[in-house]
């Protein structure tokens, strides 16, 4: 099945033939209802054989045409051609300038020309011309280049139109980062030193255990990974126009299983003795839980990134000695449960 479409005298008209191209095998004949016309345009449909039809267009746009088979004698019943239609008594070339991209840089190109049966675009970069209606270009390097679309529409007026349009393509920072002490030392947090290039202006870190980071900063980041292991850290570098670079390295960790909670400490108070942690390496789960003398349970974490204050309903319990249940699971499957007093001094 195929259709073509040809524009009618005078210029500025809206009037056209439209020609079925289909051609049918010579045992079953096409009838003068196998097809039916939709012109787009909300105009009732019309039933038709392959004689041409013609049609005129209330006003200038762009119409989707279909052709389809309403036979069902046919085995690709009810197959449809579709075409594109743009109308105008005089051609005007424009397109939608798409985004400004990172190179290497697929640019999409809209079309929304008025009119035009052919279209052809200089990309602006010395590479081949095109001339599909809307197409995609890829801009392998940097640069600014200004982009070039003549329109031609035999059918119109003026028949020739052109215009130009800027786009900016942005480079990309280099991303790169030192990570200590390896190989490992054991328990001990690695050190991440950024040494992205200086355009970077934003940070993701991912650690290659589930945890990240995003920041601004190009200070050191410390990680601490919960079990021996080689982790595939990735870090990904922003510069200002937001094209990304990434870089990822092997990163070695040598994890001892190890837990201990501290027997005093002073809230209510700035430092790092103002709340009371779980200090251990390698945790995988645990239940940490602290009852006051009476027996109530006044504090309950599986976090060792959440500790205890000191407060219980909103307030700072008085000094006293408060006892802990510990129970963990490393991340090598052993388990251990402890037992102890935390005094709380203010």
């Amino acid at each position: 099945m195929d259709f073509s479409s040809v524009k009618l005298n005078p210029c500025d008209s809206f009037k056209y033939r439209f020609d079925n191209l289909s051609i049918a095998p010579s045992v079953r004949p096409f009838t003068s209802t196998s097809f039916t016309w939709d012109f787009g345009d909300g105009s009732a449909q019309q039933t038709a054989g392959t004689g041409s039809v013609f049609h005129n267009y209330t006003s200038a746009g762009t119409y989707t045409v279909k052709l389809i088979l309403n036979d069902s004698a046919y085995c690709n019943y009810p197959d449809t051609v579709i075409k594109q239609l743009r109308i105008a008594s005089l051609v005007k070339a424009d397109f939608e300038t798409p985004p400004n991209g990172c190179a290497p840089y697929d640019a999409v190109f809209n079309n929304v020309s008025l009119a035009g049966s052919q279209f052809t675009w200089d990309f602006g970069d010395g590479s081949a011309t095109s001339n599909a209606v809307s197409p995609t270009h890829l801009y392998p390097n940097p640069g600014t280049y200004t982009v070039r679309l003549v329109a031609v529409d035999s059918g119109t007026c003026n028949i020739v139109d052109s215009t130009r349009k800027i786009i900016t393509v942005f480079g990309n920072p280099t991303a790169d980062f030192i990570a200590t002490p390896q190989p490992p030392e054991v328990n001990t947090p690695v050190s991440f030193s950024n040494r992205s290039s200086s355009d970077a202006i934003r940070f993701k870190w991912e650690f290659g255990d589930g945890d990240s980071l995003i920041t601004t900063s190009r200070s050191d980041v410390l990680h601490e990974y919960n079990a021996t292991g080689k982790y595939n850290v990735c870090l990904t570098a922003y510069n200002q126009a937001n094209c990304p670079a990434t870089v990822c390295k092997d990163v070695n960790a040598l994890v001892n299983p190890a837990v201990d909670v501290p027997n005093a400490f002073t809230p209510g108070k700035f430092g790092p003795n103002s709340t009371v942690y779980v200090r251990g390496y390698g945790i995988a789960n645990m239940k940490f839980s602290i009852w006051a003398r009476w027996g109530e349970k006044v504090f309950e974490t599986s976090s060792k990134k959440i500790g205890w204050d000191g407060y219980y309903k909103g307030k700072l319990l008085p000094m006293d000695v408060y006892a802990y249940t510990l129970e963990v699971e490393f991340s090598d499957g052993t388990k251990t449960t402890k037992t102890g007093d935390i005094t709380l001094i203010r």
